[in-house]
């Protein structure tokens, strides 16, 4: 019991390597990317940052889904994996749609989105379109199945989703300074109808990828 409970230097080991893994996992552009910048850059850095919060939240959520097991569920259902998939592609689709639909409205009528999302919702959408990516969580329980101990110490349930909130949240947010600073800004404004056309032509291929299954 003492063993599965308590902390020991060969315990701490795999999440070093977790950690590396979750990290480069992190960095590597998606969907979350596309609407932390989008936020940052068209609306404020706050809303940026409660946007990474939300991606952070999710990703947590996949940790613990994927530590209790949700690999071997999807493989044993694989209908369920199937139905996240279409939900989760069609969700980034509605959002590539809004955002070529307001591709060319300058900014100044941007500022009203900024009135109507508030950071609560900013938070609660980085949350969903983090979720809305059930790949992800398959790809955690692939790093944790090769990674993980055989026999998994209790506090890991604990701190692995911790782990993937703050690699997550902290890279996010990183994205959300950099981006919101006046002269990524400048270009933003200087360019808005090409970057936004791009922005939602990417999350429209994610979409399609993860609803198709693309490789």
């Amino acid at each position: 019991m003492s063993h599965s409970i308590g902390l020991n230097v060969e315990s701490l080991l795999p999440l070093f390597s977790i950690t590396i893994a979750l990290m480069l996992g992190a960095i590597s552009p998606g969907p979350a990317f596309i609407y932390v910048a989008k936020n940052s850059i068209a609306i404020s850095r706050k809303h940026g940052l409660f946007t990474a919060l939300g991606t952070g939240t999710g990703a947590a959520l996949f940790g613990l889904l994927a530590v209790m097991g949700l690999q071997a569920i999807l493989l044993a259902v694989p209908s369920a994996y199937l139905i996240l998939k279409i939900f989760g592609g069609l969700y980034l689709l509605w959002i590539a749609f809004k955002i070529i639909r307001h591709a060319k409205e300058p900014m100044q009528t941007q500022q009203d989105v900024a009135q109507q999302m508030s950071y609560p919702q900013a938070y609660r959408l980085g949350i969903i379109t983090q979720l809305s990516n059930p790949k992800i969580a398959v790809i955690l329980a692939s790093i944790f199945t090769a990674l993980l101990p055989k026999e998994i110490p209790t506090y890991y349930y604990v701190v692995l989703p911790i782990l993937c909130f703050f690699i997550d949240a902290g890279w996010y947010s990183l994205v959300a300074v950099a981006l919101s600073a006046e002269k990524p800004r400048k270009v933003y404004l200087r360019f808005k109808a090409i970057f936004d056309r791009v922005a939602g032509g990417v999350m429209t291929l994610l979409g399609l990828k993860l609803i198709f299954g693309m490789k």
